[in-house]
C-alpha cells in the first residue's frame, strides 16, 4: 500500500506542471485538497457504509488531527510556497529529501518507534537515491531564508507523518475526508485572498479527480500502511514518490535526466527491498491495554469474548488485551511499540 501511494502521488507531479499553466499555485493545492475529501468520501461509501468495519474519530483523537491539518496540510505547504519564491528549484528539490530524515528523526526519538539496523540501511538508500535524482550540477546551493523555510517545511510534515501514524488505527477515510475539506476550502480562499484568478470550470473536474486519485487515495494507502510499519518505514517506500514523478514526466518537453535515473533507481530499489523482506522476532511482553480500531479474532492477538459468528469477520469496537508474552515475527504496527533491546 505504501509503494501504491507512492506511485499515485508521483503521478500528481507531472500533472500538476502540466495544470500550472492555467490555474495558480494556492488554488491548485486547494482544489486538489478538495479532491482528496471527496476520495475519502467515496472510498467510505463503498468499503465501509455502515461504519462498522473501522474505528471512528473520538474526542481523544481530535489533538492529533489538528496536528495532522495545522502542521501537514496549512503550515507546512505555506513554508515552502514563501521558501520557493527565493530558492533555486535544484536546491529546493535537494532540500525536500529532508522529510524523510525528519519523519525518521521523530519517530526514533519523539516517539520511540523501533528502528534496527536494516531499516536505517533502508532509509539511507532512499535518501541518498533522492539526493541522486535531485542533484542539478548547474545549480546553487546555499543556506538562504528561503532554504530555512522549506527545512522547516519538511519538519512540518515529517510531525504531521508521525501524527498521522499515532491515529492510523481509526477510520482512514475519515481522516482523509476532514483533512482534504479542510486544507482544501482554507488553500481555495488563500489563492481568491492573494488575487489568484478563477480556473476554468472545464478545469475544475479534473483538478478534483487527480486529487482524488493522487492525494486522496494515496493518503488512504498511507495511513493503511502505516498501522503495519509504522511511520519511518511508511516513510522510506513513500519517499519513493518523486522517482515515480520523474519517470511519468519524461515524456513531458525539457525532462532528461540523464545518469541520474540509472543510479537513483538501484538505491531506492534496495531500500525499498530492504523493507518489504525485513523480518523481526523476539519474546516481547503485551501490557494490558484497551483501545478501539479494525480487528478480527484469528490474528492471534484478539482473543477477547464475542459472538462466535464473528470469528474472521472484519470488525471495530473498544476492546481490550490482557497481558501477554510470546515470540512471534512482527513489525512497529499498532500492538508492537514496544522497547528493544541495544541490537534488537
Amino acid at each position: 500500500m505504501a509503494l501504491l501511494a507512492a506511485v499515485l502521488f508521483g503521478a500528481v507531479i507531472p500533472a500538476s506542471r502540466i495544470l500550472l499553466f492555467d490555474i495558480g499555485p494556492v488554488t491548485l493545492a486547494g482544489l486538489l485538497y478538495l479532491g482528496a475529501g471527496a476520495g475519502g468520501l467515496l472510498i467510505r461509501r463503498f468499503t465501509d457504509p455502515e461504519g462498522k468495519t473501522e474505528a471512528p474519530i473520538r474526542r481523544s483523537d481530535i489533538p492529533w488531527l489538528v496536528g495532522i491539518i495545522a502542521f501537514g496540510s496549512i503550515i507546512g505547504p505555506i513554508l515552502c510556497m514563501v521558501g520557493l519564491t527565493t530558492t533555486p528549484a535544484s536546491t529546493a528539490s535537494l532540500l525536500l529529501n529532508a522529510e524523510l530524515a525528519f519523519t525518521t528523526l521523530i519517530a526514533v526519538i519523539g516517539f520511540r518507534e523501533p528502528l534496527g539496523r536494516r531499516g536505517l540501511y533502508a532509509i539511507i538508500a532512499v535518501v541518498l537515491g533522492g539526493f541522486v535524482l535531485s542533484y542539478d550540477p548547474t545549480g546553487t546551493f546555499g543556506l538562504s531564508t528561503g532554504s530555512v523555510l522549506i527545512i522547516l517545511a519538511c519538519c512540518c510534515w515529517g510531525m504531521d507523518n508521525n501524527f498521522t501514524r499515532v491515529i492510523s488505527g481509526k477510520e482512514p477515510a475519515q481522516i482523509v475526508m476532514i483533512k482534504g475539506f479542510v486544507a482544501g476550502i482554507f488553500s481555495v480562499c488563500l489563492g481568491y485572498a492573494i488575487g489568484e484568478p478563477a480556473p476554468s470550470l472545464t478545469i475544475i473536474p479534473v483538478v478534483l479527480l487527480i486529487g482524488c486519485l493522487g492525494y486522496g487515495v494515496s493518503i488512504f494507502f498511507v495511513i493503511r500502511a502505516m498501522r503495519v510499519l509504522g511511520s519511518a518505514r511508511t516513510g522510506a517506500l513513500f519517499a519513493t514518490a518523486p522517482f515515480i514523478g520523474l519517470v511519468l514526466s519524461l515524456p513531458l518537453p525539457g525532462e532528461n535526466p540523464g545518469l541520474q535515473i540509472l543510479i537513483s533507481l538501484p538505491l531506492m530499489a534496495a531500500g525499498a527491498w530492504l523493507i518489504a523482506t525485513e523480518e523481526h522476532s523476539h519474546r516481547h511482553i503485551h501490557v494490558s491495554s484497551r483501545h478501539e480500531h479494525r480487528h478480527s479474532h484469528d490474528d492471534g492477538h484478539h482473543n477477547h469474548h464475542h459472538d462466535p459468528a464473528m470469528k474472521g469477520v472484519v470488525h471495530a469496537h473498544p476492546h481490550e488485551h490482557e497481558l501477554v508474552s510470546h515470540t512471534h515475527p512482527h513489525t512497529p504496527d499498532l500492538h508492537h511499540f514496544h522497547d528493544h533491546d541495544k541490537g534488537d
